[in-house]
């Protein structure tokens, strides 16, 4: 039997999301099947009733794929409700290169990706700065909260 996985990420603003985590993961706005021009063509084309489809809904990509085929679809799902509490799982994106790197340069990897990711619209929430440990992180939250580290 053959499966894939999707990550569904509940949240307000799908396109926000959309747009800051193709930047983060290096994935791509994930067009829609079949040549439709866009997810909500595809959706009634497949029969999905528009009462089902929030305004605005499939206007624009609401997932990402990884161009090189080998890591998660990542859906953006809209949900009424607004995030309450700290999550139970969170992405580790791992830009140092593992221990085998030397600290600085690993620290410098972590310096530029926070940056940059500063930059698309995340929140640095602390920095992990133990150089006995050789360890330099940064523990950061995406736009709508949803807490991530960059290692």
């Amino acid at each position: 039997m053959e499966m894939t996985v999707q990550l569904t990420i509940d949240c307000s603003d799908p396109q926000r999301m959309v747009t800051f985590w193709a930047e983060a993961l290096g994935y791509v706005p994930e067009p829609a099947p079949g040549g439709h021009a866009t997810w909500r063509a595809y959706w009634a084309a497949v029969g999905v009733p528009e009462e089902e489809l929030p305004t605005g809904a499939g206007d624009i990509p609401e997932s990402i794929i990884d161009p090189a085929g080998r890591g998660p679809r990542v859906w953006f799902q809209q949900v009424p409700e607004p995030k309450v509490a700290k999550n139970r799982w969170h992405f580790d994106l791992k830009v140092g290169g593992g221990r085998d790197v030397p600290l600085d340069v690993r620290t410098q990897r972590v310096k530029a990706t926070v940056e940059r990711l500063v930059t698309a619209g995340a929140t640095v929430l602390r920095i992990k700065d133990e150089p006995a440990m050789g360890l330099y992180a940064a523990a950061m939250q995406d736009p709508e909260g949803n807490e991530f580290d960059v290692v």
